[in-house]
């Protein structure tokens, strides 16, 4: 079992960013990344809202963290954590596939993952077509016709959104309500962009590179109906709900009623030495740029806790 200063669990942009400003410490840290660095970044095409790098892409993004983490001296492990527990003396031993730490601090960036909506063909055009978050790809619609998937507060707020760009938006709602607040429900039955489909669904998204074929199906009747556009002409916004990564911290850690960590502003959760960054904590703005705060702020305040100097 190696000692250590510090865990950071999840490679992401929080997780990144808090292995720079760990190594910056010169705190004695690891981070362990059990797919790919990066994370969810990587899958996206185009970031255009990252300040100082306009124009670029997910991966060319994250890898460029990645390397100055590394140039750094930052300590990477790739694989998989087991279990995360908080021992009698008030450290944390934490497992992996390959190792086992014995650490004073951790930091749990293992972000938060979009819940599929679960048409045929959403896996296919992820990223081409389809998307799980307006403030990154609403611009790309600029004067064009969107769909957005669910009925709560979010997909109703991304909708009213997105009027900023598409000419059109239509809310698929598979219920025959809306489950959103009655001042949200206000605000989108005033706009004149938006049209709500009741008790409908979307079945399969079809197409060449971009889609262009999309069949909804009738909830009540089940009728199935097949609408036809021009290649990349529209796109389906998906919006019903996330999935935190929290298993790890289960029963250690306070939650709130959607599973995401409570932290405080220091990223410092109700278990001392236990730290949060990036989607996989309560917050109300998921990107790249407020991942990359979360993990500075944790670092920062790991350093505080550790009783080193801390960044000025």
């Amino acid at each position: 079992m190696s000692d250590k200063d510090l865990v950071i669990v999840g490679g992401g942009p929080a997780g990144l960013t808090a292995a720079i400003y760990a190594r910056r410490a010169l705190l004695d840290a690891v981070l362990v990344e059990q797919e790919a660095l990066g994370g969810q970044v990587i899958l996206t095409n185009e970031v255009d809202n990252y300040p100082g790098v306009p124009q670029t892409d997910g991966f060319s993004l994250s890898d460029a963290m990645q390397k100055q983490a590394v140039d750094l001296g930052a300590d990477i492990e790739m694989t998989d954590v087991s279990s995360i527990k908080r021992e009698a003396d008030g450290r944390f031993s934490v497992t992996t596939a390959t190792n086992s730490y014995m650490v004073k601090t951790v930091i749990l960036a293992t972000g938060a993952t979009p819940r599929p909506a679960g048409f045929e063909g959403e896996d296919k055009y992820s990223g081409h077509g389809i998307s799980y978050c307006a403030t990154c790809d609403g611009m790309f619609y600029r004067g064009k016709q969107v769909f957005v998937v669910g009925g709560g507060n979010s997909a109703c707020e991304e909708a009213l959104f997105l009027t900023r760009f598409a000419d059109k938006v239509t809310l698929i709602v598979r219920k025959d309500h809306l489950r959103a607040q009655a001042s949200v429900a206000k605000r989108l039955d005033e706009n004149p962009k938006i049209s709500v489909r009741y008790l409908t669904s979307i079945v399969k998204v079809e197409g060449g590179d971009l889609p262009k074929d999309i069949t909804f199906r009738n909830n009540e009747t089940g009728e199935q109906t097949t609408e036809s556009y021009q290649e990349g002409t529209f796109g389906v916004f998906v919006f019903v709900g996330r999935l935190p990564a929290t298993d790890l911290v289960k029963g250690l850690v306070k939650l709130d009623e959607r599973g995401y960590v409570i932290a405080d502003e220091r990223m410092q959760t109700n278990v001392p030495g236990l730290f949060v960054a990036g989607d996989v904590r309560q917050k109300t703005l998921r990107q790249i740029v407020t991942a990359t705060a979360d993990g500075a702020c944790a670092a920062n305040s790991v350093s505080a806790y550790l009783g080193q100097p801390v960044e000025g």
